[in-house]
């Protein structure tokens, strides 16, 4: 069987699925790396609400994901950007969000870092900043879990120049009750954080930014980086004081950077290890035998589908992600918070259906197949 799959002329292709998933099985978690899945929310598509409505989350299947991504042994990372902060879900679900995980995490035995930002502020002093930042950061030690200090675009919005940025995070660090990880978002995943750490000279950020960091190395655990600039990511771990990890959020070049150099490695806090947890728990687990080759086998070719869901806009690479975890039977629709699906077209779709696909991360292949055809029927392709 075939399938006529549109590309960005409007011209249809022909495509003939595989038949067969990857083989891959769930285990414990890994030796080498601290690998986090920053996992996406399920939304409820009976919910009768609007885009600018707070976002209705089906909690059943939500925390059902997060179970499969720890059953592979990953780690969670919650209420981050993937799970749609700032597009679509509101402080008040955010933290509801962190509750039940949190929750969930401790009763099967999964790790779990959640994402503490100012999102219920739009704009604002810097006290109001620094007070926004704490509320945040009270619920998620309250549950538990380990703390993910976010970019704030309030804070981006009122900071002077670097001075705020020291003293805010400085004044956060100092009364968090457990090293937290810091994370740094670059402007091609939210523009409201262009200049961040107080410049746009990404050299002058940086000095910053390790400027925290060596202030208070006993309260940091480690840091994200999502700048997709692998380089620069290398020589920022590089000048991280020792016991302070990077963790890469870099979702174009991530298998050299956990694979690593004479220097070291990065750690992982990835979006795209949602739609390819089992794959890349698969890899981890052979890099932890010492064999980087047969790592960069396994993860190398998954690159292509990674740039294609993180490619410009970058901010909407969430669709594709839900979009993924509809076709491999996560969730039983194609709705996002927001009404967020639209904001990819059906090329788009048929190039990433396409491409996992080809990597066998469809759990049921045929089952993915069925829901493509439903869509592009959807979307006016004749079946």
């Amino acid at each position: 069987m075939t399938i006529q799959l549109p590309d960005a002329s409007g011209a249809l292709r022909t495509y003939e699925p595989r038949s067969e998933p990857l083989a891959v099985t769930p285990g414990t978690p890994f030796a080498s790396r601290t690998v986090f899945s920053a996992a996406h929310v399920v939304a409820d598509p009976f919910a009768d609400v609007t885009p600018d409505s707070p976002a209705a989350v089906d909690w059943d299947a939500t925390l059902a994901f997060r179970r499969h991504l720890w059953s592979h042994g990953l780690g969670v990372a919650e209420a981050m950007d993937t799970a749609q902060r700032g597009m679509g879900l509101d402080w008040a679900g955010a933290a509801e969000l962190i509750r039940r995980s949190a929750a969930e995490a401790k009763a099967v035995g999964g790790r779990i870092a959640c994402g503490a930002g100012t999102d219920q502020l739009a704009s604002g002093t810097l006290a109001e900043v620094r007070a926004a930042y704490e509320e945040q950061l009270a619920v998620v030690e309250a549950s538990g879990a380990q703390a993910i200090l976010m970019a704030s675009r309030a804070l981006a919005a009122t900071a002077r120049g670097p001075e705020d940025y020291l003293e805010v995070y400085g004044h956060l660090l100092r009364q968090a009750a457990d090293p937290v990880i810091l994370h740094w978002l670059g402007p091609m995943f939210d523009p409201a954080l262009e200049g961040y750490w107080g410049s746009s000279d990404l050299d002058a950020a940086t000095d910053t930014f390790l400027e925290v960091i060596a202030a208070h190395p006993d309260k940091v655990d480690g840091i994200k980086v999502s700048l997709l600039d692998a380089q620069r990511e290398i020589d920022l771990r590089r000048r991280l004081p020792q016991g302070v990890r990077c963790y890469t959020g870099d979702d174009f070049h991530y298998p050299e950077l956990i694979a690593g150099d004479d220097q070291g490695f990065s750690h992982a806090l990835l979006g795209v290890f949602d739609p390819l947890g089992p794959l890349a728990a698969e890899a981890v687990r052979v890099l932890d035998t010492g064999d980087t080759a047969g790592f960069r086998a396994l993860l190398d070719p998954t690159v292509e589908l990674s740039r294609h869901l993180f490619q410009a806009p970058t901010r909407f690479y969430k669709t594709g992600v839900v979009f993924l975890a509809w076709l491999a039977g996560h969730q039983s629709h194609f709705a996002m918070v927001g009404g967020l699906q639209s904001a990819r077209s059906l090329p788009h779709f048929a190039r990433a259906y396409e491409l996992a696909d080809s990597l066998g991360l469809f759990p049921d292949p045929k089952l993915a197949e069925e829901r493509m055809r439903n869509l592009l029927a959807l979307y006016g392709v004749a079946r």
